[in-house]
């Protein structure tokens, strides 16, 4: 099954949220927001998914915030996933012209900076958002 297009908004807890805790997610996680925000040909070359489903999942899907703060135009990912038919023309499209609701960080760079600033310490609303998040996660499955 091909990855689905972005939803409309990004998630509650997208990494790339302004509004977002800091430290609920992985450092893993957070090290990769940068990868696209270099010229196309540096880029990470693998597609970044929505964080509420894995990436084995039927309902996988393009994250909103990686969408909206990236220009689809120059992401390597989307015509490499283009091109090994991973997604469809209209996916493809979809990213491109994905334009946020919600206010998201200008890069990858700044959204990997807030999210790593607390992860060691996450406070009290990133404790809640990781429980609900790991709820969710354990719910799917």
């Amino acid at each position: 099954m091909a990855t689905q297009p972005p939803a409309p908004r990004p998630c509650t807890y997208c990494q790339y949220r302004t509004d977002v805790p800091s430290g609920i997610w992985s450092q893993e996680d957070y090290e990769k927001l940068p990868l696209f925000d270099g010229p196309t040909g540096t880029q990470r070359p693998k597609l970044f998914v929505c964080h509420v489903h894995d990436y084995e999942d039927d309902h996988v899907r393009v994250c909103g915030g990686w969408a909206g703060c990236h220009d689809g135009d120059q992401l390597l990912a989307v015509r490499v996933a283009a091109s090994m038919g991973e997604i469809t023309v209209d996916t493809a499209e979809a990213i491109r012209d994905y334009v946020s609701p919600v206010p998201l960080f200008a890069t990858g760079a700044e959204a990997a900076a807030h999210g790593m600033r607390e992860i060691l310490t996450p406070g009290p609303e990133a404790r809640r958002a990781i429980q609900k998040i790991c709820r969710t996660r354990s719910n799917l499955t």
